[in-house]
């Protein structure tokens, strides 16, 4: 006679053959929480939409924007820094651990899942710019360990969520990811304090780029020639030059007209400024100045004033460059 067997035994055998089969996930390829999924969902933003980083040094804070259907870009989180080297001011040459500043773009393979430092990516220093004026360095990044050695370093779960976020990015289409590293939220006030500083003529060209982003929600456009930044050109040939020398003349151009943001109806949610609590091994907060979340308003600046009006588990890695 057979012996019987019971539901009972099928569903323990099963139950322990799955609890074998359960594998840890490599950090490159865990999901994102549960909890920032339920805010992706209460932001009616998709999971693999584009995204578009600010990193301020001062206020030890990295921004992760979304882009939602109607193209412009929403905040997601602010995340603390754990830690970054230096001071304030752009990188210079190789060893001076400066964390660099300006207008990057990370590319699917800048993506780096078997960094030292946990997880990691490089921003792109040195770009054009950079170049032109003969910076020197290499890998640069946003990595985990909360060590900086002139690189922006985070705790290992928050470099895994901010990952996971480009990781997705990418599969849903995304080509790379503008990064715009700051010295300081480039507010008229916080730029007054550092007036006779020797990188304040360089931190004016960079607030161009932080104010359109700041009136529109869309990343401007940035081109290199005459070894500087160009933010928002309008090319008078109708075209972007292919292959533009950053260090030769610029061709004609004139400033574009930006559309301003105007938040419509059900996009309250999408505004809400959800800042992370960490650690923050750098904190300038005894300057007096506090750091300012984008809230939907136009940039003090007057470049970007015009007369419309202020707005107040993938089994997917990516391999190291």
């Amino acid at each position: 006679m057979k012996p019987r067997v019971t539901w009972g035994l099928l569903l323990a055998a099963g139950g322990l053959l799955a609890a074998c089969a359960q594998v840890d996930l490599a950090p490159h390829l865990r999901p994102l929480p549960k909890e920032s999924l339920m805010l992706l969902g209460k932001k009616q933003m998709k999971t693999n939409a584009p995204i578009f980083v600010r990193i301020f040094k001062e206020e030890s804070e990295l921004e992760l924007w979304k882009q939602r259907d109607d193209g412009r870009f929403y905040h997601f989180k602010t995340y603390p820094i754990c830690n970054w080297s230096g001071e304030v001011g752009p990188k210079i040459v190789q060893g001076d651990k400066q964390a660099p500043e300006g207008f990057y773009t990370v590319a699917r393979q800048q993506m780096n899942p078997n960094s030292q430092f946990h997880l990691a990516f490089n921003i792109g220093y040195p770009n054009a710019f950079d170049r032109a004026h003969k910076r020197t360095g290499d890998a640069l990044m946003v990595h985990g360990k909360c060590k900086s050695a002139g690189c922006y370093a985070m705790t290992d779960a928050l470099v895994e969520e901010i990952y996971a976020l480009a990781r997705e990015a990418f599969i849903g289409g995304q080509d790379g990811f503008h990064v715009h590293a700051f010295p300081f939220r480039m507010t008229e006030a916080n730029l007054a304090r550092y007036q006779s500083h020797s990188a304040a003529k360089f931190w004016a060209t960079l607030k161009e780029g932080y104010d359109y982003f700041e009136l529109t929600r869309q990343v401007p456009t940035v081109a290199v020639c005459e070894r500087r930044y160009v933010v928002n050109p309008n090319w008078k040939s109708g075209i972007v030059p292919a292959k533009l020398d950053a260090e030769s003349s610029c061709p004609a151009h004139e400033r574009g007209t930006p559309e301003p943001f105007k938040p419509a109806n059900g996009q309250v949610a999408a505004s809400e400024i959800v800042v992370v609590p960490g650690t923050k091994m750098r904190s300038f907060a005894s300057s007096g100045i506090a750091a300012q979340p984008a809230t939907g308003a136009a940039g003090t600046s007057s470049l970007f004033s015009f007369s419309t009006g202020p707005t107040s588990q993938r089994s997917i890695g990516f391999a190291a460059q």
